[in-house]
């Protein structure tokens, strides 16, 4: 071989063996980021952006329980008798818990028809005892929970011939169990403790 042409092939040996490695490293490189799923530049916060995107299902339902108890509510209001309002029909009514008879016998009434219990629930229906200041008892409707102790309700009649809505509520019961509670005002003041029963779920 003549010693240029010699030369020559030598120098592409030589380059190719140097370009060898750069360009495995190349494909090793390529194939590695093929395999593994493309990620953004702030991908380091995308675990606390997507527990921030997921939906509560609790929260959910309850938007969609006090949404559809809002409903009935207003048709209720619109479809309010003449005369005298009383809280036991308006109850009915937003509930379907047909139930008769004055609020204090609702309780009772209730067992083997309805379940019932001391957790307040949007749409169960709070019974409210008879006592001194309300000898016919009272029921009212838990519009939204805000706290363990605390909720609103929707009722008739707590202000005379009126429908008062998202009235706050607050259990004051040494056991935490609802059966002692204070109603707001309307001047927003929590007035006498008035006993409960518990709650009725339709």
């Amino acid at each position: 071989m003549h010693p240029k042409a010699q030369f020559r092939f030598l120098s592409l040996l030589l380059i190719a063996a140097l370009s060898l490695p750069v360009l495995t490293s190349g494909a090793a490189l390529a194939e590695a980021t093929q395999s593994q799923p493309r990620k953004g530049l702030f991908a380091f916060l995308m675990p606390a952006a997507d527990r921030q995107a997921r939906p509560d299902r609790h929260v959910n339902a309850d938007e969609q329980a006090r949404a559809e108890l809002k409903a009935a509510v207003q048709v209720a209001v619109e479809n309010r008798p003449r005369g005298r309002l009383w809280c036991v029909p308006f109850a009915r009514a937003v509930t379907g818990v047909d139930l008769r008879g004055n609020a204090k016998t609702w309780w009772h009434q209730a067992k083997g028809r309805y379940e019932r219990g001391n957790e307040p629930e949007i749409g169960a229906v709070m019974t409210f005892s008879g006592s001194r200041s309300m000898p016919r008892g009272h029921v009212a409707v838990v519009s939204k929970v805000l706290s363990d102790r605390e909720v609103l309700i929707d009722q008739a009649n707590w202000e005379r011939n009126r429908i008062t809505l998202d009235t706050l509520v607050v259990d004051v019961s040494a056991k935490g169990d609802w059966s002692q509670v204070r109603v707001a005002n309307g001047n927003g003041s929590l007035g006498r403790v008035n006993p409960v029963y518990g709650f009725i779920y339709n």
